[in-house]
């Protein structure tokens, strides 16, 4: 029986970003080469002089989205009010690195996590108008929602097992009644709607802040066509009290949608809580505060709705 070969996790710094440029875009060779402060989990990013980054995948499983963010950001980028990464060159394996890699136009901003936003109401806003157009944009031909977005943009059901071991994990810590409770509501709530676009990583380290405003929106690593709940996680991760009911004011989405959500927060909070094997630690701080945004918002949605 063959040996399966294993790719072993190369270390990506300035150093390698550095030689693959000059063996790959010699006309770039001499254009300075420093990494972007916070590191991605998915992707590393450097700066490449003024006007470039390099995003080089971390490991295997995030390989494939390289050639999807080449291939699709062009076209769905004209129907969209922000900036997002513009592709510019594609690179291949090479000295040592054995997966694509991309040098997209450089996009300047803080991430929202950092970045001052003048007015969180108005930042609301501007991103349910940026997803609104996304979800709109035409999806004809994109690629279905599979491993390449890590089942972003389909069922809630892929992590059913995953998020009911993090509830007993976390058995003590939090209400699990009414994690299990939102849970299960979010899976009865299944999508019945048209394939649409959808970001797959809404989070507050993809969206750039500029004088206080969303300004760009990247890292489309996850995108794809499919159910747009995923995209709405960050009503809970991120946004609160008017900030959040501006963000979901201005979206024109039903409340089945509203209900993955949810679902989608609290999986993502549940499995960072329990540090589950895979789970991105970033934002462990902030997780019983999201478990219990979303048990409430589920409380509130179904008292309003009535028997």
């Amino acid at each position: 029986m063959a040996k399966i070969r294993k790719v072993s996790t190369p270390v990506i710094d300035a150093a390698l970003v550095s030689r693959l440029v000059a063996s790959q875009f010699p006309q770039w060779r001499d254009q300075p080469i420093r990494p972007v402060l916070p590191g991605g989990w998915d992707n590393r990013t450097f700066r490449l002089g003024d006007a470039m980054s390099v995003r080089l995948p971390s490991a295997a499983r995030y390989a494939a989205q390289v050639e999807k963010e080449q291939l699709w950001l062009p076209r769905v980028s004209p129907h969209l009010p922000l900036p997002i990464p513009a592709p510019l060159a594609v690179g291949v394996p090479g000295q040592g690195y054995p997966w694509c890699w991309s040098v997209n136009r450089w996009l300047d901003g803080a991430p929202a996590e950092t970045g001052p936003i003048t007015d969180q109401v108005r930042f609301a806003v501007e991103l349910a108008g940026f997803l609104t157009a996304l979800h709109r944009a035409d999806a004809t031909d994109g690629p279905p929602a599979g491993r390449h977005s890590f089942w972003r943009g389909g069922p809630l059901a892929t992590y059913d097992a995953e998020t009911r071991h993090a509830v007993a994990a976390l058995a003590g810590r939090i209400d699990t009644a009414g994690a299990l409770e939102a849970w299960e509501a979010a899976l009865a709530a299944q999508w019945s709607g048209p394939a649409v676009w959808f970001h797959g990583d809404m989070a507050p380290g993809n969206l750039l802040v500029r004088h206080g405003r969303l300004a760009a929106v990247i890292d489309f690593g996850c995108c794809g066509v499919g159910d747009p709940a995923c995209d709405l996680a960050i009503a809970w991760t991120f946004f609160e009290g008017e900030s959040r009911a501006a963000f979901r004011s201005a979206l024109p989405l039903g409340p089945a949608t509203w209900a993955r959500g949810r679902g989608w927060a609290l999986w993502k909070a549940l499995i960072v809580l329990a540090a589950l094997p895979g789970a991105n630690p970033s934002g462990l701080e902030t997780c019983p505060r999201i478990i219990g945004d979303v048990i409430a918002d589920h409380r509130l949605a179904s008292a309003t709705r009535g028997p």
